[in-house]
């Protein structure tokens, strides 16, 4: 795979999704962590206010994202100067396929004092000097958005793993990434880093990410402390913990549907 971003500006909120948006399960359909990260994109230039942060995003995905041409358009849900909540909405080929919202926070003047006795972060494990990861399973698309990110894995079972991501490439082409547009490109593989069930059985497609980061990342890599559980009605949660190198930086949950593959 050789893209020179997931994505290339068109003009007037319109993107060219290219083939690095290609998810695992087929190549014509986008991979939730790109479509987060667009969507972040065309939010962090609507309605800015000074001062304020973004402290939770949130996407609801309202069906398969083809790869093809999108369009994005904002709006503001909730003005106001300490508390703000911000909109997107989605679409492909006049269908809307994702709405999105981030919860923008007032920044205190200076950092508020923890209660005596309350527990430090949990350290991240350190990123390991090499490694790979990808999901491997038979009809699975690796050209994609598993091409255009990198990884290492610390530790890994079913169900539970430990891993440091990256991507390759950027976002948008000519667009350096934010610190939460970087923390989305990946944050959407938790399921995926975690897996519960076999891929050559199960289809585990998340309908929403929620992500919420207390402070922002520093640096390319980003560690994700994921586990998954499955209900006994099919209903599947991943949760994930997101640090930096110096330690974490917040947590992303997604809602699974889990179906077999012959569905």
């Amino acid at each position: 795979m050789d893209h020179d971003a997931f994505y290339r500006p068109l003009g007037g909120g319109r993107f060219e999704s290219t083939v690095a948006t290609s998810g695992p399960w087929s190549a014509a359909m986008q991979h939730g962590g790109p479509v987060a990260a667009l969507l972040a994109h065309e939010l962090a230039g609507h309605d800015p206010v000074p001062g304020l942060r973004p402290g939770r995003f949130a996407m609801d995905l309202l069906g398969p994202v083809p790869v093809s041409p999108l369009q994005v358009r904002t709006s503001t849900l909730r003005p106001g100067r300490r508390v703000q909540l911000v909109g997107a909405e989605l679409t492909a080929g006049g269908r809307v396929v994702a709405r999105a919202s981030v919860w923008r926070l007032a920044v205190p003047s200076s950092p508020p004092a923890l209660l005596a006795g309350a527990p430090p972060p949990e350290p991240p494990p350190p990123l390991p000097g090499e490694g790979s990861w990808t999901l491997e399973f038979p009809g699975a698309f690796t050209d994609g958005y598993l091409a255009a990110i990198e990884g290492r894995p610390v530790t890994r079972q079913p169900g539970a793993a430990t891993i440091w991501l990256r991507p390759r490439i950027p976002l948008v082409a000519g667009s350096e990434m934010t610190a939460l547009e970087r923390t989305l490109v990946v944050a959407d593989s938790g399921n995926g880093a975690s897996a519960a069930l076999d891929p050559r059985r199960f289809r585990f497609l998340n309908v929403d990410l929620s992500v919420v980061v207390h402070r922002d990342p520093v640096g390319e890599w980003l560690c994700l402390a994921a586990r998954t559980t499955i209900g006994p009605t099919g209903t599947g949660l991943a949760d994930t913990e997101l640090s930096d190198t110096s330690g974490t930086v917040g947590r992303a949950t997604q809602t699974l549907l889990v179906a077999p593959t012959d569905t």
